[in-house]
């Protein structure tokens, strides 16, 4: 089954993804923050990792930049999922590695599960 990480710390916002993504027959996985979301990433080893920016303790571009050092899981296609709009975020997480950026207030759930299966396609 194709594992699905969601690093996100609002509660709502993680709940409401992790049932769209199931939903779709993906098992999903989450974390609320960096530290757990990093960790889950190493043991689960994830096919696709969404990614919020803003964090409790360590933020996404700072996991960004730790998978990249990480063999195992640097080859784990990430997609930013953040209120950070600005050019200069969304260049930072392409520069680190993300494959694709999506803004939250931009995107339904429904519109979220069909980016991932283009990143997975």
């Amino acid at each position: 089954m194709i594992k699905i990480l969601i690093i996100e710390d609002d509660k709502f916002l993680r709940e409401l993804i992790v049932q769209k993504v199931s939903g779709e027959g993906y098992e999903a996985l989450a974390a609320s923050d960096g530290t757990e979301g990093l960790k889950i990433a190493q043991e689960e080893k994830p096919s696709l990792i969404l990614l919020d920016l803003i964090l409790p303790g360590m933020d996404g571009f700072e996991i960004l930049l730790q998978m990249k050092a990480m063999e195992e899981i640097k080859h784990i296609p990430v997609i930013i999922l953040s209120n950070l709009g600005q050019k200069e975020d969304v260049d930072r997480a392409v520069e680190l590695g993300a494959k694709d950026y999506m803004i939250k207030a931009h995107f339904t759930p429904g519109e979220i599960t069909k980016k991932i299966k283009e990143v997975l396609a």
